[in-house]
């Protein structure tokens, strides 16, 4: 996980800052989706489609892009 450096006793970490703002940009929209889905009506457009949208997004391409992006 951790990537060697040209000392040996030195480690280098592998996520730089466009990791953790992609990190926290998807926390952020699931945030955002949990909330949407909590003030929309049971069967509305904003609990039903445009919620579970933004957890999707949020869990399954932001999250692993933000963990594999170099």
């Amino acid at each position: 996980m951790f990537y060697k450096n040209d000392n040996p006793n030195k480690i280098s970490w592998p996520f730089k800052r466009k990791n953790y703002l992609l990190f926290g940009f998807a926390v952020l929209i699931i945030i955002v989706g949990y909330f949407i889905m909590y003030i929309g009506e049971v069967n509305s457009f904003q609990s039903v489609t445009l919620a579970p949208i933004l957890l999707i997004v949020g869990y399954l391409i932001l999250i692993p892009l933000a963990i594999l992006k170099n």
